[in-house]
């Protein structure tokens, strides 16, 4: 719990539905403000709907596990996605075993995303309103840990969950959109690395013809797609289109060269048992999926090649597949082609 209107939302519903209910808070921020807000505003929910409240300290994994490996794919040269990872290794991984422990069956979150049974199998689906999709971000939870988690709010719009918070008297104060990445105060992910990486070697920035076009000052500080801050002057718009970290470059492009008709990816989750004969691919958050084919080529390992070309594919960002509403599966991008 967050003391935000989605999971204070689920504890009602949970509690409408008969359940015996309990809210528990991560503690994962080092902003020991921002962290207490959220732990304060969770134990007032849950004192008004006279459950117990829990708190776990999860910083220190929070930093191992989600932020260390934040900055280390950085500096691989690549766009990572904490949220992904935080997922995986936290919500889904420590706290689900934190409320196993506690003698509870279930876990459930906010997230706008959906689990269904069809015979003795679960599935994870694309909730109702699909602005506020999660799924994306949730491919990797486990496909064992189905059956423990519940998603109360898959059937409601953000629209209906603010007006059954009001129905309810929850009487939450209206949340902020949510950030990207909830340790980037500012957002400023450059910012950030610069606190934590002692690396300021000057290098090239590059055309795809391999002409200098210019220095920067730490490759770390460009993603695939940025047109901005670049400080190179050409007669058309130029793009980052890759970062070489062994040779210390970053190579730019017209818009054209972002272009790739596929991908391989890594890592890959599957969360059902065999290939639908209609797959779609989305390689960006709320990102139209694309209609690709898919070919196996190891434990672990995918290659997708999509019916048309597709931009601004980012190694370290993650494509998950679907078939209509159904997740099929999701991985890590290695490289676009």
């Amino acid at each position: 719990m967050s003391g935000g209107v989605d999971s204070s939302l689920s504890c009602v519903l949970l509690l409408e539905r008969g359940f015996e209910v309990a809210g528990v808070t991560m503690h994962l921020a080092k902003e020991e403000e921002e962290s207490d807000t959220a732990i304060e505003g969770a134990r007032e929910i849950c004192r008004a709907l006279s459950i117990p409240h829990y708190v776990v300290d999860f910083s220190r994994e929070f930093e191992e596990l989600v932020v260390e490996d934040f900055v280390s794919q950085y500096l691989k040269g690549k766009t990572p996605n904490p949220c992904v990872v935080c997922n995986r290794r936290l919500k889904f991984g420590k706290l689900l075993e934190y409320a196993r422990h506690k003698g509870f069956d279930f876990l459930a979150t906010g997230h706008y995303a959906k689990i269904e049974e069809k015979e003795g199998k679960y599935f994870l689906r694309r909730p109702k309103d699909r602005k506020k999709d999660q799924t994306y971000f949730l491919y990797d939870i486990g496909r064992d840990n189905l059956p423990y988690i519940i998603f109360p709010l898959s059937d409601f719009t953000k629209k209906e969950v603010k007006e059954l918070s009001l129905k309810y008297n929850l009487h939450i104060a209206e949340e902020s959109e949510s950030k990207d990445i909830c340790f980037l105060p500012e957002g400023d992910y450059r910012k950030f690395l610069e606190e934590r990486i002692s690396l300021d070697s000057p290098g090239f920035i590059v055309t795809t013809e391999g002409k200098i076009v210019g220095e920067h000052k730490g490759y770390f500080r460009y993603t695939i797609g940025q047109r901005k801050g670049l400080g190179v002057a050409h007669s058309r718009p130029l793009y980052v289109v890759a970062v070489h970290p062994e040779r210390n470059e970053v190579v730019v492009g017209e818009r054209e060269a972002l272009e790739a008709r596929g991908l391989v990816a890594s890592h890959f989750q599957w969360l059902v048992d065999k290939l639908p004969s209609s797959v779609f691919a989305q390689v960006r958050y709320l990102q139209k999926e694309k209609a690709c084919s898919v070919e196996i080529v190891g434990p672990d390992e995918i290659r997708v090649i999509f019916k048309e070309k597709v931009e601004m594919i980012s190694p370290g960002q993650s494509v998950v597949l679907y078939s209509d509403d159904t997740v099929l599966g999701g991985g890590i991008i290695e490289e676009a082609f």
